[in-house]
C-alpha cells in the first residue's frame, strides 16, 4: 500500500496551523461534495480522500502520530515492537497490526475502516463509526437585517431549517451548528452546519467593528448662531443641539447608539456624527452687502 500524503491531498504545507488546514479542507469538501457532483465517481473518490486526510490532520494528537509514523500513525506502538523485531510481512500477508497490506487497494487502512471497507473475521465488511459530513451554506443579509435578533427558516439539502440568527453577526462571520450536517456512518453522530454571513450595507451610516458614523450637514449660520438639528441613527432620529460658532468637520459622540455587539445582550457601540458646513452659493445682491457689513464688522 503506497503512502498516502495527508497534507497533499488538502493542498497545504506540513508547517499548516489548525485554522489553515480547516479553511482548505472547507473548499475542497464544497467543491467535490456528491451533492455538487451527481454520478461522478472520480469526485466521489476525492471526497472520501479528503475527509480522510481532515480527519487525521485537524486532531492535534493524530496529527502528531502521522507526522511522526507516517501510514502507520495508527499503531505506532506495534510499528515499533514490530520495527525491533523486524517481522515486516509484505504482498498481500496479514501484517502485524491486524491488518493487510497489497492487495491493490487505493486508500489507507484508515480510510476503508471510514467508509466500510475494513474486512472482518466473518469475511464481512464493518464501518467504524465516522462522524456525517459537515454542511456548508453561506447567508446574505443587509446590515439592517441583523441590527436585532430574529429567526429565519434556511433551506438546506432539501430541508428547511429554523435558525435564530443574533443581533451583531459580522460580515464574513461563520457560526456553527451541531447535528445539522449529513447522517453519520457506522453509528456515528450526524455532521454539523456552518454558515458563512456576507453583510451588506446599504445604509447612509459607515460601520468599523461596532460604532458607527454619519455625516450631518449644517446651513452656515446654524452653524454660526448655534441652534437645534433633528439627525438619523440607525434606529430612529435624535434630537441634538448644536453651539454656537460650530467648526466644518467637528465630530459628535452619541454613547450607545452604535451597532449591537456580537451575543452581548444590551451592550451596543457608538455613534459618531460629522458636521459638514454648506456655504450659500448664488447670494442675491442684498445678502452679499450684508455678509460684507458683517465681515467690516468682524475687522474692525
Amino acid at each position: 500500500m503506497a503512502f498516502i500524503d495527508y497534507y497533499k491531498i488538502l493542498e497545504v504545507d506540513k508547517k499548516a496551523t489548525e485554522t489553515e488546514i480547516k479553511k482548505a479542507y472547507r473548499k475542497l469538501a464544497r467543491k467535490y461534495h456528491p451533492d455538487l457532483n451527481p454520478n461522478n465517481k472520480e469526485a466521489e473518490r476525492k471526497f472520501k480522500e479528503i475527509n480522510e486526510a481532515n480527519e487525521v490532520l485537524s486532531h492535534a494528537e493524530n496529527r502528531k502520530k502521522y507526522d511522526d509514523y507516517g501510514e502507520n500513525w495508527q499503531h505506532p506502538e506495534e510499528f515499533e515492537k514490530s520495527k525491533q523485531q523486524q517481522q515486516y510481512h509484505r504482498g498481500g500477508q496479514q501484517d502485524g497490526f491486524g491488518g493487510f497490506s497489497g492487495g491493490g487497494g487505493d486508500f489507507s487502512d484508515f480510510f476503508e475502516s471510514m467508509f466500510g471497507g475494513s474486512s472482518s473475521a466473518g469475511g464481512g465488511r464493518r464501518r467504524a463509526p465516522f462522524k456525517g459530513q459537515d454542511f456548508n451554506a453561506e447567508l446574505h443579509l443587509d446590515l439592517k437585517d441583523v441590527y436585532t435578533t430574529h429567526k429565519r427558516t434556511l433551506t438546506i439539502n432539501g430541508k428547511n431549517i429554523r435558525i435564530t440568527i443574533p443581533a451583531g453577526v459580522e460580515n464574513g462571520q461563520q457560526i456553527k451548528i451541531s447535528g445539522l450536517g449529513g447522517e453519520g456512518a457506522g453509528g456515528g453522530p450526524k455532521g454539523d452546519l456552518y454558515i458563512t454571513f456576507t453583510i451588506e450595507n446599504h445604509t447612509n451610516f459607515k460601520l468599523d467593528k461596532h460604532n458607527l458614523y454619519s455625516t450631518v450637514t449644517l446651513d452656515l449660520f446654524t452653524a454660526l448662531l448655534g441652534g437645534d438639528i433633528t439627525a438619523d441613527t440607525f434606529d430612529g432620529k435624535v434630537k441634538l443641539t448644536v453651539k454656537t460658532g460650530t467648526q466644518n468637520g467637528t465630530k459628535v459622540k452619541l454613547k450607545g447608539k452604535g451597532f449591537p455587539v456580537y451575543k452581548k445582550e444590551g451592550e451596543f457601540g457608538d455613534f459618531y456624527i460629522t458636521y459638514h458646513i454648506q456655504i450659500p452659493t448664488n447670494l442675491s445682491e442684498k445678502e452679499k452687502e450684508l455678509f460684507t457689513e458683517l465681515a467690516k464688522l468682524r475687522t474692525s
